[in-house]
């Protein structure tokens, strides 16, 4: 690394076809017990809300307690990763992640649930950005773009399946969704017995890491990255995942399960495209398929109001899916090749720290314009929304960029 603590090029040998190293399914499985871990435990909400006497306000917090602690603990997991090493962070969170998140389907009081959702949050929200900062040290190049679109896709499958997963569970008992983190514990030991991430440069003193690290963090390149990540976030959790619902049963009468599989309709044009995206960027530069993801993005969200049946929101939530197919794995790359081997576990977390602010932002604004105009005015504004926030990308991302 050069003195400057800037990005290298310096990556750790591989094999030039991901799918056949084995060390990174270990990080795909990383991904994939970290995510849907709101939506598998939702269809348990009503029988939460009964076992514990609370109303349906009070259950939010199931979410709440789960989401806000990564906003700390998220940059503070990546400044350990690049301190302390990947492995000795990435081990010991997925443990604390499935035996916290395992324990809560012992819990008998809704305080104690609402504490271990808490420590379970606070270990949940590094483990995808570990997952990438790993996959960033092993790659460069188009197969680094092709390994994080591979691992996007792994996060798709979750996302598709675990509403479904928790639903069946639920079935059973309300406390079984909860116990799905358990599903860590030995993904956990195989990557403790199996993984070797790739030795790094990392900044021989705290002093020095702290002068890399906020280079790093000042440079408006990696600010706007972050920046233009936070407003796909709102996209995805204001506009398409809590509302597609509210206008299907509105507009349609739709049930619950026709919404749960429009939703995952996206999380599978969403999968199918990332594993196309490196062979895309060898065609295409990633900053224009992140511009034009966003166009596909706005389209797809005005389209929603226009549709004149369920199969018209089905349509647009296949589109929308492209459309985070293409730039979430497309960000997540450039904000590996704008770090520095010192530094990308903390700017890769970051991103994590703003999926969280995303999630917790988005429904509040975007309720803004339902409550000034409607359900169509939302999604016309979310629609607005994608458009300005690809011109950001249009000035952050310049023509120099891969």
């Amino acid at each position: 690394m050069p003195p400057d603590g800037s990005p290298t090029d310096a990556a750790a040998p591989a094999s030039t076809a991901p799918h056949r190293d084995a060390e990174l399914w270990l990080l795909f499985c990383v991904t994939l017990v970290a995510v849907g871990n709101v939506s598998s435990v939702a269809p348990a909400f009503p029988q939460v809300v009964d076992v514990f006497n609370i109303s349906r306000v009070q259950v939010g917090w199931v979410v709440t307690a789960y989401s806000l602690p990564g906003i700390l603990s998220a940059p503070l997991a990546g400044v350990m990763a690049d301190r302390l090493g990947r492995k000795r962070v990435l081990v010991p969170t997925l443990f604390v992640f499935g035996i916290a998140g395992g324990a809560c389907a012992l819990a008998r009081s809704f305080p104690v649930l609402l504490m271990l959702r808490a420590l379970q949050g606070l270990a949940a929200a590094p483990l995808v950005g570990l997952a990438v900062t790993i996959i960033g040290d092993r790659y460069q190049g188009t197969t680094r773009t092709t390994a994080i679109g591979y691992n996007a896709s792994a996060l798709n499958v979750g996302t598709a399946t675990y509403p479904a997963l928790g639903g069946a569970l639920a079935a059973i008992a309300w406390f079984w969704p909860f116990a799905l983190p358990l599903l860590a514990l030995p993904v956990g030991a195989a990557v403790a017995w199996k993984l070797e991430p790739p030795p790094i440069d990392r900044a021989q003193t705290l002093s020095k890491y702290l002068s890399v690290a906020r280079d790093r963090l000042t440079d408006p390149q990696v600010l706007g990255v972050l920046a233009i990540n936070f407003g796909v976030y709102i996209l995805i959790f204001g506009a398409f995942l809590t509302y597609v619902p509210e206008l299907l049963d509105a507009r349609f009468g739709s049930s619950p399960t026709v919404a749960g599989l429009i939703l995952a309709l996206a999380s599978v044009s969403s999968g199918l495209v990332a594993t196309q995206l490196g062979p895309l960027s060898t065609i295409i530069p990633k900053r224009r398929l992140i511009q034009g993801s966003l166009l596909i993005n706005a389209a797809a969200l005005a389209l929603i109001p226009l549709a004149p049946a369920p199969w018209g929101v089905g349509a647009a939530s296949l589109l929308s899916g492209v459309a985070q197919g293409l730039n979430q794995p497309a960000l997540q790359t450039r904000l590996t090749e704008l770090a520095s081997d010192a530094s990308r576990g903390v700017i890769l977390s970051l991103n994590g720290m703003v999926l969280r602010l995303g999630q917790a932002i988005g429904p509040l604004l975007l309720g803004g314009a339902l409550a000034l105009g409607g359900l169509d005015a939302l999604f016309y504004a979310a629609a607005g929304v994608a458009l300005v926030v690809g011109a950001g990308a249009v000035l952050v991302l310049r023509p120099s960029d891969a």
